[in-house]
């Protein structure tokens, strides 16, 4: 049965602003990538960008998927278009999850180069989440990630607004977040820079879990570590900022089902 017959409509938008259609079909195809790539967690989960001054006025605003649908159901359409309250402002009838407004719509708020935000809890990212020392120095990924990760300490489930505060703080201006005994965080200027952090982080977290699994990790030290964030260049604006990689992907998702863009 196709699930999306049966879920409530999305609100069809005829006369659309050309930038927020733009970051519509941008982040419905990223919804996609993480569901090729397995980054799932059933209905759970958020990956949301902040809408340009173009379409809002100077407005905060931002995109974030319906409750309810998993990962490969997300479309352009039926995308939630929200305020920092949480107000459903395009008319969409899909409920939004206040698990994953209550952290997006903190950092949004509160990072002003926090275009795109993602979260997730793969099985890495979460076992890397919830062992003592977090992430440590010990291969090609993590010495690519040096000063950029920051740590949260779990306060349960993430519906309550005053951990906003204390969630900015612990983050500071560090991109790649390891939220304690939950899971992984990223934001960017662009939706393709979170996803090349958040990919870093998340093979960082993988190639941790494997190599303890054999025994004790050859350490990375600080020098070779800070020369390769140095010369990382994924990351960077000047560089394309991670926009071939996404590119390559969404081209793969186009080949499945470009059903997404409408």
């Amino acid at each position: 049965m196709n699930t999306l017959a049966t879920a409530p409509s999305a609100l069809v938008h005829p006369s659309i602003h050309p930038d927020e259609r733009a970051a519509r079909e941008e982040l419905a195809a990223c919804y996609r990538v993480f569901a090729m790539l397995g980054w799932v967690e059933m209905i759970y989960n958020h990956i949301t960008v902040r809408l340009p001054d173009s379409v809002t006025g100077g407005e905060k605003q931002f995109l974030i998927n319906p409750f309810g649908l998993h990962y490969s159901e997300v479309t352009a359409s039926n995308l939630v278009k929200i305020d920092l309250h949480g107000k459903v402002l395009d008319g969409s009838s899909y409920p939004v999850n206040p698990a994953g407004f209550t952290v997006h719509a903190a950092i949004h708020d509160g990072l002003p180069g926090a275009h795109c935000v993602m979260h997730t809890h793969t099985t890495a990212g979460v076992a890397v989440a919830c062992l003592q020392g977090g992430l440590q120095q010990t291969n090609f990924y993590t010495a690519q990630l040096h000063g950029m990760v920051a740590y949260h300490d779990f306060e349960g489930i993430t519906i309550h607004a005053d951990e906003g505060p204390r969630l900015l703080q612990s983050i500071g201006n560090r991109n790649a977040v390891i939220l304690r005994n939950h899971g992984l965080l990223a934001w960017g200027q662009t939706l393709p820079q979170t996803f090349a952090i958040l990919w870093t982080l998340q093979r960082a977290c993988e190639i941790q879990m494997a190599t303890f699994s054999m025994g004790a990790a050859i350490p990375v030290s600080e020098e070779i570590a800070q020369r390769c964030t140095r010369d990382a260049l994924q990351f960077s604006p000047a560089h394309g900022a991670g926009q071939d990689v996404f590119n390559a992907l969404v081209r793969q998702v186009d080949r499945i089902d470009p059903g997404y863009r409408n």
